[in-house]
């Protein structure tokens, strides 16, 4: 299927032909289903199996951020590491650099780096700089350009100074950061992360989101494809984010612009008068009333409203004051990525 497009922000190969590093087309994975020990033994060669990556087509350009959205089993995670040549697609095709994953799986390789989850590769009885040489070494890189790039990618993630200090007494931080700078010794063209910033904790994760924007986009140029549930780097870092559900890409486009198609405009009221009959009004001319929460204990509350892009804000507000209603605040609220992700999924239900 093709993702929906919102307000024109997905960027196509017509547009940016010259900056496409990745191109995807029908992309799809199966696995064999799972079953319990009763049914392989009655039906040993059953072949039945599940899609988990379902005809996705996308591209992304360099120097991008591209996100990866869903609920937990949607594709996410499958589709980097078809992306990483770490398994191979049922059908359709994905290509990096106008290289093939599957024929020019060798050459992909050279140009991707993958950060995936659960990575327990380092090796904590080494320094920072001891495990970038090793890893250089498995890349053939030798003589003074090992060095030299070990310096370069330790100085970008800031751990130069680390000393002789061993990889298994550092923070979670520091950990993430040797991740990314093992992942940029080979200077990719593309660069596969899955939740970096899960482990962190949020001044680590926003000084991380911080150097990842800087680093990898404005002075590396090389894509980068993020699976995330983190809604700062949704709606902050990426450029772009795509929806997935049961392995199928329902839509694509800015965070915040697919957030007003799906699910309209929130604002968030503080008055003393949560029950006013003017809130009524507002329900009949189509602004919904999702919550009202006590704000305080001087009575004041927080009353949620969320309108369609059609509505003026200014206008319910003068409605409001207009009909006697205290307000102490009215400003605007971002959904939060869990009801983006159920907005698109139910829209797509319902069509």
């Amino acid at each position: 299927m093709t993702a929906t497009q919102a307000g024109g922000d997905v960027v196509t190969a017509a547009s940016h032909a010259s900056g496409v590093v990745v191109r995807c087309r029908g992309l799809t994975k199966r696995f064999p289903a799972r079953r319990g020990l009763k049914e392989v033994v009655l039906h040993p060669f059953d072949g039945t199996t599940t899609t988990v990556v379902s005809d996705v087509s996308f591209e992304a350009n360099a120097g991008e951020f591209l996100g990866l959205l869903g609920p937990n089993g949607a594709g996410k995670t499958t589709l980097l590491k078809m992306l990483s040549t770490l398994i191979l697609p049922d059908e359709g095709t994905a290509e990096v650099d106008g290289l093939d994953v599957v024929r020019d799986a060798a050459a992909v390789r050279a140009l991707v780096s993958p950060c995936l989850a659960m990575e327990r590769s380092l090796y904590f009885r080494l320094t920072a700089r001891q495990n970038l040489e090793v890893f250089a070494d498995l890349q053939g890189l030798g003589g003074r350009e090992r060095g030299a790039r070990i310096e370069e990618v330790l100085a970008a993630v800031s751990l130069s100074d680390t000393g002789e200090k061993l990889v298994g007494q550092f923070s979670s931080g520091m950990l993430q950061r040797l991740l990314i700078a093992r992942a940029l010794l080979t200077r990719p063209r593309l660069l596969l992360l899955d939740e970096p910033t899960r482990s962190l904790d949020p001044i680590s994760a926003r000084e991380f989101r911080a150097f990842m924007r800087e680093e990898l986009a404005r002075q590396r140029g090389c894509a980068v494809i993020l699976a995330t549930h983190n809604a700062e780097e949704a709606f902050e870092l990426c450029d772009r984010v795509g929806v997935l559900d049961h392995g199928r890409l329902l839509a694509s486009g800015v965070a915040t612009r697919l957030s007003r198609e799906f699910l309209g405009v929130r604002y968030r009221l503080a008055t003393s008068h949560p029950d006013h009959p003017a809130f009524a009004q507002l329900q009949a001319q189509g602004v919904t009333v999702v919550s009202r929460t006590r704000r305080d204990e001087d009575g004041w509350h927080d009353v949620m409203l969320m309108m369609q892009v059609d509505h003026d804000p200014a206008g319910v507000l003068a409605l409001l004051a207009a009909a006697g209603v205290p307000i102490a605040a009215f400003e605007p609220v971002r959904a939060s990525l869990a009801d983006l992700i159920e907005g698109v999924v139910k829209r797509e239900v319902v069509t």
